[in-house]
């Protein structure tokens, strides 16, 4: 199976993204995953809801809230990934 080129493509990441997951550039697959790293390392998944991530100082900087869905994530990523 292939893997699709536009996932694997090194991305430059906002400084604000780069605070949660490190310096890019990275693919978005991989900001993806460092973003859930983060997320279970300090503990922001909503205990009533684990599909809700609860957003720290780092996270509200780039969700641009305090509670978002794991859905929402990869949309509200976008505009820190180029």
């Amino acid at each position: 199976m292939a893997i699709n080129a536009a996932l694997s493509k090194p991305l430059t990441l906002s400084p604000e993204l780069q605070a949660v997951v490190g310096a890019g550039p990275m693919p978005r697959t991989e900001v993806v995953k460092q973003l859930w790293v983060y997320i279970k390392e300090h503990n922001l998944q909503n205990p009533s809801n684990k599909r809700n991530i609860l957003a720290d100082d780092k996270l509200k900087a780039i969700f641009g809230k305090g509670e978002v869905t794991m859905f929402e994530m990869a949309k509200l990523i976008s505009p820190h990934v180029k």
